[in-house]
């Protein structure tokens, strides 16, 4: 079996393609990770990310219509595909088995 790895950057990106679902595009996805978790991050590395995931058989990508607001030009959706959500489903039971293994940390106030 061909195992899929993910950086941590293509994780983010399929996940909130995940979250957002149909409406899932370029900027839209550059403003929910800042929405969500004050992370600023480059909408091209966003694009480049999509394809990347695209050419990985983890999202699936079709044009919508032209508007006006947008001068004519037409916006790239992004889906996450069967594949994908398996992934991120693999990936979040990774984690959990991980974080279950952890000891329970302590913390105590350092006083000055």
């Amino acid at each position: 079996m061909n195992k899929t790895y993910l950086g941590e950057f293509e994780e983010l990106i399929l996940t909130m393609v995940a979250v957002i679902g149909e409406e899932a595009y370029g900027n839209a996805l550059v403003k929910e990770i800042k929405s969500q978790l004050d992370r600023d991050v480059n909408l091209s590395a966003v694009h480049i990310t999509l394809y990347r995931l695209e050419d990985k058989g983890l999202v699936k990508s079709q044009m919508g219509g032209a508007t006006m607001t947008r001068g004519g030009r037409r916006k790239r959706y992004f889906q996450i595909t069967n594949s994908g959500l398996n992934l991120i489903r693999d990936l979040q039971e990774q984690k959990l088995k991980l974080w279950k293994l952890l000891p329970q940390l302590r913390f105590s106030l350092v006083r000055a």
